[in-house]
């Protein structure tokens, strides 16, 4: 429904056309996804590659690590690269030490790193998983051949990327078109504004609702293209099936392959842990002189994040359920659209609806979880689904023979045998929702601003100590959410 609101304002709208900024947001939107998800993909090859020829102490924490920039709030790690690239920054201090000009984050360059900074990492565990699918004895077939680097490469390696890079790129195209904190804090004027971005300004600036609508429209179908072509642009690799033995890598046992592998897992280590490293250390100093609005608006996000785990998880075992059962295939096509449309889009399209008989502002907060809801379904159902099929497959016979249906099934045979996939679902939901920056930056009042908006703020007023402390408080809000959720659910399966 509020996609179509959007798509029916925009529709009564479009005769009037794009504005020419309109056009300057779409250009910059789409050359700044290309360039952003070419680097990371670039970046993330190397990287990839050495963690799959390397096996080594401490090799587990580090992939583990290239996923926490996920559940990170984007708005904690904006404030870690401009503690390491901004004005009074590390590199910037290296740089007056060295007599040599200081360089600016904000512009389209800041847009572009920090998508680098968010993308990379799963741009590697993309990646590696696409090493993985090369059967061992492949690797020992071209060892018997006496294949050196280059020949494993050509006709090995090359055959897996040019099966998985396409998709990966065009999913991270996706993810770099929606984006609307990054653009909003280091975007810094008309030349590097984004379609989200237009959005928010025509809807919180102008109350341009009608324009708002027409850009949502046009980043519902930018994202809906881009998702179509993620489906589509993938090639077989043509390696078959092994026999699943580990991969050992003859090939790159030279000490230069070593010390190439190992500079690049340094180089990606240093370049996710340092900005929130500084991050951290700093805002620790300055924890105990936070303002009581900080705590407030903590306290409104993590009511906010229970509330959105909560009902996503409700929500994603009714659809799981449905999708199991003969005609069930909708319903888990309705469940991944939202993946497709952005933040932005859905708030405006609900305060379409809304406007004519409530006061969207006063429904802030339950409006932002329920968009955070619509955008973690996909990723609840992708848990979920397959742990149902197999519920369902495995007892399901047995569940029917003895009558158990509705609430007695549920709480005597599946929570019990679903609370892993159900654990990891609403830790997920709860980390993105208590650090989502979005929806609530259209409707909120001050009285109501979340955790992340208080944080944006604290960074517009230049208040600096107070950011980095509330980001540390962010940061442990939303890792520790999903911590316990996880935890909980991992705990109760065993």
């Amino acid at each position: 429904m509020p996609l179509l609101a959007v798509g029916w304002r925009g529709l009564a709208e479009a005769t009037t056309g794009l504005r020419p900024a309109d056009w300057a947001a779409l250009r910059f939107t789409l050359g700044q996804a290309a360039v952003s998800a070419a680097i990371s993909v670039a970046l993330a090859i190397p990287v990839a590659r050495a963690l799959a020829r390397r096996h080594f102490p401490g090799r587990g924490a580090i992939v583990l690590l290239l996923g926490a920039p996920f559940i990170l709030p984007v708005i904690v790690a904006v404030l870690g690269l401009v503690a390491v690239f901004g004005r009074g920054g590390v590199v910037n201090d290296a740089l007056g030490a060295l007599g040599i000009e200081a360089v600016s984050i904000y512009g389209p360059h800041g847009v572009v790193l920090a998508h680098v900074f968010f993308n990379m990492p799963l741009a590697t565990r993309l990646i590696l998983q696409g090493w993985a699918t090369i059967p061992g004895e492949r690797m020992r077939l071209a060892a018997s051949l006496s294949f050196g680097p280059a020949e494993t490469f050509r006709l090995l390696e090359w055959p897996m990327l040019r099966a998985v890079v396409p998709g990966i790129f065009t999913v991270i195209f996706l993810i770099c078109t929606t984006s609307f904190a990054v653009a909003l804090a280091l975007g810094g004027g008309p030349r590097a504004t984004t379609v989200e971005l237009a959005i928010y300004q025509a809807f919180r600036f102008d109350f341009d609702l009608s324009r708002a609508a027409l850009l949502g429209a046009l980043q519902l179908a930018l994202g809906a293209l881009a998702a179509l072509a993620a489906l589509r642009l993938s090639l077989p690799s043509g390696f078959g099936a092994g026999l699943d033995r580990v991969a050992q890598r003859w090939d790159s046992a030279s000490p230069g392959l070593r010390i190439q592998d190992a500079l690049a897992i340094l180089a990606a280590c240093l370049f996710l842990l340092l900005p929130m490293g500084l991050i951290l250390a700093e805002g620790a100093r300055h924890v105990v002189d936070l303002p009581g609005a900080v705590w407030a608006a903590a306290a409104r996000s993590l009511v906010l994040a229970l509330t959105a785990a909560v009902a996503t998880v409700a929500l994603a075992l009714a659809m799981a359920h449905a999708v199991t059962g003969q005609k069930g295939g909708w319903v888990e096509v309705a469940g991944t659209l939202s993946i497709a449309a952005s933040p932005l889009v859905l708030g405006t399209g609900l305060y379409i609806l809304l406007l004519p008989v409530a006061n969207p502002v006063a429904l802030a907060l339950p409006v932002t979880a329920f968009v955070n809801v619509v955008l973690a379904l996909p990723f609840a159902l992708r848990a979920l689904i397959p742990a149902m099929r197999d519920l369902q497959a495995d007892y399901g016979q047995l569940s029917a023979s003895l009558g158990l249906t509705g609430l007695t099934w549920l709480r005597l045979v599946a929570l019990p045998r679903l609370r892993r996939p159900a654990g990891f679902a609403a830790g997920l939901t709860a980390a993105l929702a208590a650090g989502d920056l979005g929806v609530i930056a259209l409707f909120a009042a001050p009285d109501q601003a979340t955790l992340p908006l208080v944080l944006y703020q604290l960074m517009g007023a230049y208040r600096m100590e107070e950011a980095k402390a509330a980001a540390l408080v962010l940061v442990a809000l939303s890792l520790g959410l999903f911590w316990l959720f996880e935890r909980g659910g991992r705990h109760a399966a065993t």
